[in-house]
């Protein structure tokens, strides 16, 4: 089975830290689904006839289309690729698109998991954001779903925000615990180049980011979850046993997926391509049938690093049988020869075919599986 990602890239306002391709305005709203039909038209050989089992509306803030659109969408992928039984569907949403009316109207819809952007219960840390709720809000939001009968959720908190103390940030995640809710995604505040914060925190009108206090989060973060009896089974995911995100567990063990909507990206196993960020240039290269994308050729060294790199960043690890079996003999016996020093720091245990992070080793992930990555396609 694979999996398909919608991106809507429409927004209320900004938030001071995103960086993904996001608009706050409803330029060529009403050309904007049109197109994304017809892009899953053109696309339907991409899969190669893999049926459907998981859909993710993603942005942007998709919980701004109508019931009907959404519909709309969900109708053309069974037409044109057939959605498996008991698929996935996950809406993200914003707390202050969550109204009665709205709940109500996306009961028309097979819409069976919502993701939604809490960010914070604090309304300081929301102002500083830039997000257009407020931490009351968020949590009546998150009791109005459930009484509308959505139980499968997930929340979004972010950690290391400046002014977030310790002990505030253990209380968002006893506010998470009290709402019962069986899906967490917490992420550390990054700074991307050319964001509203970025440029901020440079002109000294915010204050910087600071590492000692995301490390300090993460920890808390991880120790408050697991006795809260929650698998840490993604870096920045955690979830009641047999609740984890499949949409996004498919991209981190490997399933090919299909991107639809401006920036989206798709993936086969041996390329990826990417759509144009550009939401102009998308709706008039599908008016004329075609869609504006790039396409990279993935190398052998390429698809082994991107292995590497997701994989270890999961509670399932890197697999050396894969890596045996996928790539040329020698391969493993330098990774492990690689991966040896962060064991004998307690960053990584290698055992039982299998490289996994200690829970030390969690906050460094990304610099860890870069330091494993190859550098060439030598198969030397």
């Amino acid at each position: 089975m694979s999996g398909i990602y919608i991106h809507i890239p429409y927004c209320r306002q900004k938030c001071s830290y995103c960086n993904f391709f996001s608009l706050a305005t409803g330029k060529y709203r009403e050309e904007l689904v049109p197109a994304l039909l017809k892009e899953l038209e053109i696309q339907k050989d991409y899969l190669k006839g893999s049926g459907i089992g998981t859909i993710y509306f993603g942005g942007g803030t998709p919980s701004l289309l109508t019931g009907k659109e959404i519909l709309s969408i969900i109708e053309q992928i069974d037409k044109l690729y057939g959605i498996e039984s008991g698929a996935e569907i996950t809406l993200e949403a914003n707390p202050d698109d969550l109204t009665p009316e709205k709940l109500l109207e996306l009961k028309i819809t097979p819409v069976n998991r919502m993701s939604i952007g809490i960010q914070s219960f604090h309304d300081e840390d929301l102002i500083f954001l830039n997000r257009s709720h407020s931490g009351n809000d968020g949590y009546k939001c998150i009791q109005r779903v459930k009484d509308s009968g959505y139980h499968n959720l997930s929340l979004d908190l972010i950690y290391g925000i400046p002014g977030l103390t310790s002990s505030k940030w253990q209380r968002n995640l006893e506010l998470f615990l009290e709402l019962d809710i069986p899906h967490l995604s917490a992420y550390a505040l990054t700074v991307e180049e050319k964001t509203p914060l970025a440029v901020q925190i440079r002109k000294g009108q915010a204050p910087k980011v600071e590492d000692t206090l995301q490390s300090e989060h993460f920890e808390i973060l991880s120790r408050f979850m697991e006795s809260a009896g929650y698998l840490h089974y993604e870096i920045s995911n955690f979830s009641k046993p047999d609740c984890f995100s499949r949409h996004n567990t498919s991209y981190w063990k490997g399933v090919h997926y299909l991107g639809i909507g401006p920036s989206a990206h798709s993936y086969n196993g041996e390329s990826r391509q990417w759509n144009v960020s550009n939401l102009g240039q998308y709706i008039s290269g599908l008016q004329k049938g075609e869609i504006p994308f790039e396409k990279e050729i993935l190398t052998l060294t390429q698809q082994f690093n991107e292995y590497i790199m997701t994989s270890l960043r999961t509670m399932w690890g890197c697999d050396l049988k894969t890596i045996r079996q996928s790539f040329p003999a020698n391969w493993e016996t330098q990774l492990i020869s690689e991966a040896n020093p962060f064991a004998g720091k307690g960053l990584l245990n290698i055992e039982h075919d299998n490289l996994k992070l200690t829970q030390k080793g969690k906050f460094r992930a990304d610099g860890i599986a870069s330091a494993l990555f190859r550098d060439d396609d030598s198969q030397d």
